[in-house]
């Protein structure tokens, strides 16, 4: 039998197989052009917010998702994948924050009502766009339009937040409490299996399963979280990236921003004059955002996500969540990947109390979106 060939399908094949090629070398280029123009480690972490960017969208690995779906499904699959995550980074930091102490810092912050206001308000936000930090920059990565609309006005509140953040700081907080050494992993991995049988507990009938995709997730990001913290010093970040773009871009355009406590103190000072090639959190931000990016063109061949058909209150909705998003997670000292995964993995207490008004704010953000007309009642 004589085998009959499409040209137009092998030619599509082939097209698209040239079009992946071209998705993967920039990947590259981009993080060999920023080893080059700002240095190895920089580039390196380029690499590393790519790697976040392709195992958030490619394993469909999130955070506002799964405690959606915990909330109204009893589904605790993804809650359960994020929990492993976390305990796996945990095993690893702690030692090394101790046995490093001067090269490393955790994801440390003070437990005060602003910081658990901010946390509840953010949970809240994040369900009325379906994103977090990281979903935020993935959606918009993906081409999602709800996250390239939320994504700047995320920007400008991190901003705001970060400007006024002293004011709310001084409304009282109990000092800075971490959980280190031994015993601080001890009671880390305790509560974090206390909160996973609980959800085992409450789960819905057949879901108590993990699926390999989600482990398979977990494992990635918490390899790549723990590379974030031993190349930078530091644990893995969303929030200050965001607002520190629009602080450069403030000052760019002549704006003084002395009076200011926190923009002008003086690490975040020597960022604003320095290259955003140089900022830490601004390159994992970015690898976010292009990780994302490679995976929907990868899958798709492009980008053609369709404008969704929302009422106007909707679009105004999703503004509005934006700048709350950004301005919460400020006072919050995080968001889903700051303060709840990067606290609770380096012993910060104030991950613990974030995760319990967040998730209490999700309830309420749940609730707001078909009253937003955001999706239709049930």
């Amino acid at each position: 039998m004589t085998a009959i060939i499409d040209p137009g399908r092998d030619g599509h094949g082939t097209s698209r197989a040239l079009g992946r090629g071209v998705i993967v070398a920039a990947g590259l280029g981009a993080v060999g052009a920023v080893a080059v123009l700002a240095g190895a480690r920089f580039g390196l972490m380029l690499g590393i917010g790519l790697g976040i960017g392709i195992v958030l969208e490619g394993l469909r690995f999130g955070f506002a998702g799964p405690w959606r779906a915990m909330i109204t499904r009893r589904d605790p699959a993804g809650l359960l994948a994020q929990l492993l995550a976390i305990a796996l980074v945990a095993i690893v930091a702690l030692p090394l924050l101790q046995s490093h102490s001067g090269e490393l810092v955790g994801a440390a912050a003070p437990v005060g009502w602003a910081m658990a206001g901010g946390a509840f308000v953010f949970g809240a936000a994040m369900q009325v766009v379906l994103g977090c930090g990281s979903g935020t920059l993935v959606n918009a990565g993906s081409g999602n339009p709800v996250g390239l609309l939320a994504l700047p006005f995320f920007a400008i509140g991190s901003f705001f937040g970060a400007y006024h953040l002293l004011w709310w700081t001084d409304l009282g907080a109990l000092p800075i409490i971490v959980l280190q050494g031994p015993a601080g992993l001890a009671v880390t991995l305790a509560l974090i299996g206390a909160v996973a049988a609980f959800l085992l507990w409450r789960a819905a009938p057949g879901t108590r399963r993990l699926p390999m995709r989600l482990i398979a997730a977990a494992l990635f990001l918490a390899a790549l979280a723990i590379a974030n913290l031993v190349v930078a010093g530091q644990p893995w970040g969303v929030v200050y990236g965001l607002g520190l773009w629009v602080a450069k871009g403030a000052v760019a355009a002549g704006v003084d921003l002395s009076g200011s406590g926190f923009w002008s103190a003086p690490g975040s000072a020597a960022r604003l004059g320095e290259s955003i090639l140089t900022d830490y959190t601004s390159l994992t931000n970015f690898g976010l955002l292009a990780g994302a990016f490679l995976v929907a063109t990868w899958r798709k061949g492009g980008l053609s996500a369709l404008l969704p058909r929302l009422p106007a209150r909707a679009w105004a909705a999703t503004m509005v969540a934006g700048l709350l998003l950004g301005y919460s997670s400020r006072l919050a000292f995080g968001c889903n990947v700051g303060a709840f995964f990067s606290g609770i993995s380096t012993g910060s207490l104030h991950g613990w109390v974030w995760f319990a008004a967040a998730f209490a704010g999700s309830w309420v953000g749940i609730g707001l979106r078909p009253r937003l007309g955001l999706e239709a009642r049930t």
